[in-house]
This record gives structure tokens, C-alpha cells and sequence, in this order.
């Protein structure tokens, strides 16, 4: 079975929504399928979007497991954006948490470091 993942974030305001991702993400949206949404390809066939949605922003809970959880952290770091939070499960693996302007929670996770 072939899955393909189109994750949607309800945002407040578009324009600093925008900016915020393309820090936390490392890179401008792939498309923008209207002037109220951008889209970020995050692998084949993986896409996170955001969409202006005020009456439903701050509710979205994302985690993204990647590779290379502390060289993302890092550059994410760089780009001006700290976790809010930063876990280890007694497995070992690690969750930094991102809050964007509206509140959504967006997870980086990965395996021991």
C-alpha cells in the first residue's frame, strides 16, 4: 500500500505564518496553491501545508521523524527558532517541539543522539 501524506495547519495571520515555516522548514514553500495557502514538500509524496483558517488556528499537532534530529535542530537554531520543548523517552528517542505564532505544535523527532 502506497500512503502519501498532505498535512494541513490552520493559521491567523498568512504573511508571518509564512515566514515561520520557511525558517522552521529551511526553505520557501514548493507552491502555492491559492493566495491563502503554501506548501512545503517535505519528501515524495509528503507535504505539509498551511492555510489561512483564523477560527481554527493554534489545534494542529504535527511530528515529523527525521535522520538528522541535531543537525536540523541546529540550523533551525540559526534560522532564529528555538523548541519550546525538548524530550527523551526512556527508548531513546528525542521530540523537540516548535510553537508557531498561533500555538500549533510542530514535533521534530528522531532516534538517540
Amino acid at each position: 500500500m502506497s500512503l502519501e501524506l498532505f498535512a494541513g495547519v490552520p493559521v491567523r495571520d498568512y504573511m508571518a505564518a509564512c515566514d515561520w515555516y520557511e525558517r522552521l522548514l529551511g526553505a520557501v514553500p514548493a507552491f502555492y496553491p491559492n493566495d491563502h495557502e503554501a506548501v512545503w514538500k517535505l519528501a515524495e509524496h509528503r507535504f505539509l501545508y498551511i492555510e489561512h483558517l483564523p477560527d481554527r488556528a493554534g489545534h494542529a499537532l504535527l511530528t515529523l521523524f527525521v535522520e538528522d534530529l541535531d543537525d536540523r535542530v541546529a540550523g533551525i537554531a540559526a534560522r532564529g527558532l528555538e523548541p519550546t520543548t525538548r524530550e527523551t523517552y526512556d527508548n531513546g528517542v528525542r521530540k523537540m517541539t516548535y510553537r508557531d505564532p498561533d500555538g500549533n505544535e510542530i514535533g521534530l523527532g528522531g532516534g538517540p543522539a
